[in-house]
């Protein structure tokens, strides 16, 4: 093998490290350890595209890099195999889900090895593997006995045509995520975790984690803590009282009516006859709405009047109560007091209904508009009247607590987690259900594995998959031998992912969930690189579940993820769109002007970029460049298998860290691969003689000049600091330039050619072991020491004095190191230098002004 070939040289070294295990994790617990985790991914039929491995290759790059450091590094990789879409199938085609899930494991696996990534594939883990639920399973037991783990009728996101129960995030638009069906509310019996009873600790946790500031700031928000106060308004005529909780009990004396959520409890039970059917009708349309619907998509205020009425504590006032649907019942109690002049829904809303409106602050002169949000002195609030707004808040809430009408309370926008599911392909509970009590089943007799089943579609009756498999469900309590039902529905898939980081520590553990010893060692995770899509469901419960396991003693950190960083999204390749206007190209910044456009996609050959600007090529003519997100519907889904039979997995993985900061959106372009294909190329022949396969006449073993050191030690130094800052884009272009001034040398000294394979290899693990090799080395790269810069190398010989004449450069000298801070000389130099000499004969030279390893500055008149 002479020139360069991706296609031999990979395939060679990935049934290398194959065989001989080369990534294994060391079992050595003596030297410092590094956790480097990718959010595992789904397995999907159509397998990877050229996105995903973006944050897989960054993560590769530093678990190679840190080995060389001297660390022992974790590097797993698995499956998180349970949930819909696999089941979706299964119920189109009648596979077993099973099936479906293993050939897309397989195939995952399979480009995953081809990209040369160095996972220890001896942990590899997978959700759907009894031997791993069954720890799943023991989890949720350990909520269920800390009382975190309960049941309760909800109301939840039901999909008739999936006959499933969706999370909020799995709804859009009132319409389910997969598929796009209608989605209504109701009430089911379903799992919940309370997960609110961690709230305050998810929120402080925060604190000392490396994470991004808009990562942490969505969770906080998504935890939502409030400081208020609830209050109790009676219900008059009956002995029902409606509690709420209010951020601004200060303004209570402007609460003029009240609105319940349509699926709060108290609609039935106060609700007068006269309004029944109207309430029932709303209560109806409300639940074909999504929660977004309500609230933020909600131009117009609807509701319906209970025909009820509450007693304001402050007034003694009777208010009417209304039911509508900007009211969730999932926020805060389910009811507000409805206070128009400070609030801008209940401003809305008590204009469409002709309620009272009563400001209840000041606000200023030069106030325009509606309901004032501001600060300012409360007016019409009796004894608050002139105070301010904190200082009305503290007095009302001890009024309230003086009168048993209410109390200060911080309020959580955190809901419980709904944990069930109606589908087979997931955990199923270890609960039976015992004279209708649910009951957990013993350690000893998980996992409680899913039945084999061929009928996966949902029932008529809402009831999941599970409630035919009838043997199944109907068993005994394994105590006393009594008749029970197994728990029919089955566990998210958030489930699996909220704990699999641990697994990894120890996969084969058979006595827990992980082995204390290896959890003690590994955790927390040093960095995990996952996409932004994740920051706030996925890291909120695995943050739960592992402070669950810290309070039982499982885990010794009370974090999971000490820094976490989201790579940017790839998108698909820039299009270009032309427009023409009766038959003449147009500018796309003039299209709008006419009313007849017509638009043309155009090839990328037939388009160049001017400035800033993409023009129609050989013409001043502007067209739109837009890239879009990769999706099957555009077409423009680009195949990593494609990219690596083309280029080599070398190339793609350079590429994708070429393209620009690791964290931005980039879009993604075939024609620049070639750029880095050719890099390497250069990399190979540089070192490689192209005719007969060795190394070339140019390769030494002499000591290295002086001036060759300085270029690679700049190349050390630049590499190492950015692998450190994750600014992969800008290592690759330092040993871009390194490759660039070593093609000028005459000589390529081995040592030197060493230290920069070893730079290379982390980005480029196939060639760099190709041409260790054939420099000499019987080991691996993998475990080379990483090179070190010297500083003494880094200082040259000479010192670079810029010229000015009359403060303008007009030369530049380069002086001897020993003789920079010599001002005579250094003048001598500078008088002497060809173009400044010029400017000396055409004036008289008034003043020389020197700073030493600087400047030179000489004024002439």
């Amino acid at each position: 093998m002479s020139s360069y070939k991706p296609e031999d040289i990979e395939s060679k070294w990935q049934e290398y490290w194959q065989e001989n295990k080369t990534f294994k994790t060391p079992e050595d617990h003596d030297k410092p350890k590094y956790y480097v985790l990718d959010m595992f991914p789904y397995p999907s039929g159509s397998g990877l595209h050229v996105g995903h491995p973006e944050g897989y290759t960054a993560t590769d790059i530093l678990a190679r890099y840190k080995r060389m450091n001297g660390f022992n590094v974790l590097h797993p990789i698995g499956w998180d195999a349970f949930g819909l879409p696999a089941e979706q199938y299964a119920v189109k085609t009648g596979t077993h889900p099973r099936e479906t899930t293993e050939k897309n494991v397989n195939r995952f696996r399979e480009q995953l090895q081809d990209l040369g990534f160095s996972y220890d594939w001896d942990r590899e883990v997978n959700t759907t593997d009894p031997d791993y639920y069954k720890w799943t399973q023991w989890i949720f037991l350990k909520l269920y006995e800390k009382g975190l783990a309960y049941e309760d009728d909800v109301p939840v996101n039901w999909c008739p045509e999936l006959g499933t129960v969706l999370a909020n995030e799995e709804v859009i638009d009132g319409k389910s995520e997969v598929g796009g069906y209608p989605v209504i509310k109701k009430p089911m019996r379903q799992w919940v975790l309370k997960i609110t009873e961690y709230a305050e600790r998810l929120l402080e946790g925060l604190d000392d984690l490396d994470w991004p500031d808009s990562t942490k700031k969505m969770q906080r928000d998504w935890i939502g803590k409030s400081i208020g106060a609830d209050i109790d308004f009676k219900v008059a005529d009956h002995d029902e009282e409606i509690r709420v909780f209010t951020t601004r009990p200060d303004t209570i004396f402007g609460a003029t009516y009240m609105v319940l959520a349509p699926e709060h409890d108290l609609v039935d039970e106060i609700t007068i006859e006269d309004q029944k059917e109207a309430v029932a009708n709303y209560r109806e349309e409300a639940a074909r709405k999504s929660d977004l619907e309500r609230t933020e998509l909600s131009d117009e205020k609807t509701g319906v009047f209970t025909g009820a009425y509450a007693i304001n504590p402050a007034t003694g006032e009777e208010i009417p109560i209304w039911v509508a649907d900007y009211v969730l019942v999932s926020y805060g109690t389910g009811a507000i007091m409805a206070v128009p002049g400070q609030d801008e829904r209940d401003w809305e809303f008590a204009e469409k209904f002709d309620l009272p409106i009563v400001r209840t602050v000041q606000p200023p002169e030069d106030f325009e508009g509606d309901a004032y949000t501001g600060e300012g002195k409360a007016i019409n609030s009796e004894f608050l009247n002139g105070l301010e707004v904190d200082e009305a808040k503290e007095k009302i809430i001890d009024w309230l607590e003086e009168h048993d009408a209410g109390k200060k309370a911080v309020n959580y926008k955190l809901r419980d987690w709904l944990f069930s599911r109606q589908r087979y392909w997931g955990e199923p509970f270890p609960i039976i259900h015992v004279d209708g009590e649910p009951k957990p089943v013993g350690e000893d007799n998980l996992p409680v594995t899913l039945p084999e089943m061929d009928d996966f579609e949902p029932t008529d009756d809402g009831n999941p998959p599970l409630a035919k498999a009838t043997d199944w469900v109907n068993t005994e309590d394994p105590e006393t031998g009594e008749p029970a039902k197994r728990e029919t529905n089955t566990m998210p898939q958030w489930a699996g992912s909220c704990w699999y980081y641990l697994r990894y520590c120890s996969p084969e553990f058979e006595g827990g969930p992980v082995d204390s010893d290896e959890e003690k060692y590994w955790m927390p995770v040093d960095m995990y690189v996952g996409g932004a899509e994740h920051s706030v469901l996925h890291l909120l419960y695995a943050r739960f579940w592992h402070k669950v396991l810290y309070d039982c003693g499982v885990v010794s950190t009370k974090e999971p993820f000490q820094r976490l960083v989201h790579q940017g999204m790839i998108l698909g390749e820039v299009e270009f769109t032309g427009y023409k206007h009766e038959g003449n190209w147009i500018s796309a910044n003039t299209k709008d002007d006419f009313e007849e456009v017509e638009r043309i996609k155009l090839d990328e050959e037939q388009v160049e970029k001017k400035g800033d600007d993409f023009v129609i090529e050989g013409t001043e003519i502007r067209v739109d460049a837009k890239a879009h997100k990769m999706s099957k519907s555009r077409g423009n889904v680009v195949n990593p298998d494609d990219i690596v039979d083309q280029y080599g997995a070398d190339s793609m993985r350079l590429y994708e860290m070429f393209m620009g900061p690791l964290e931005q959106v980039k879009p993604w372009s075939t024609q620049d691969v070639d750029g880095v294909y050719r890099f390497l190329g250069r990399v190979w022949r540089m070192i490689i003689d192209e005719d007969s396969g060795e190394l070339n006449d140019s390769v030494t073993d002499e000591e290295p000049p002086k001036e060759q050191l300085k270029v690679l030690h700049e190349c050390i130094q630049k590499v190492t600091g950015d692998i450190t800052d994750l600014s992969f884009n800008t290592a690759i272009s330092a040993m871009m330039i390194f490759v660039n001034e070593a093609n000028k040398w005459d000589n390529h000294p081995k040592s030197v050619l060493n230290s920069f394979i070893k730079l290379l290899s982390p980005f480029a693990p196939h060639i760099a072991e190709e041409i260790w090799y054939r420099l000499g080395h019987d080991e691996t790269i993998a475990y080379t020491d990483w090179p070190e810069f010297n500083e003494e190398y880094l200082v040259s010989d000479t010192q670079l004095y810029p010229i000015q004449v009359n403060g303008k450069v007009r030369g530049e000298i380069h002086v001897p190191r020993e003789k920079a801070k010599d001002k005579e000389y250094v003048l001598s130099e500078a008088k002497a230098e060809d173009n400044v000499q010029r400017y000396l004969e055409d004036g008289n030279l008034v003043k020389e002004i020197f700073v030493p390893e600087r400047i030179v500055n000489l004024v002439v008149k």
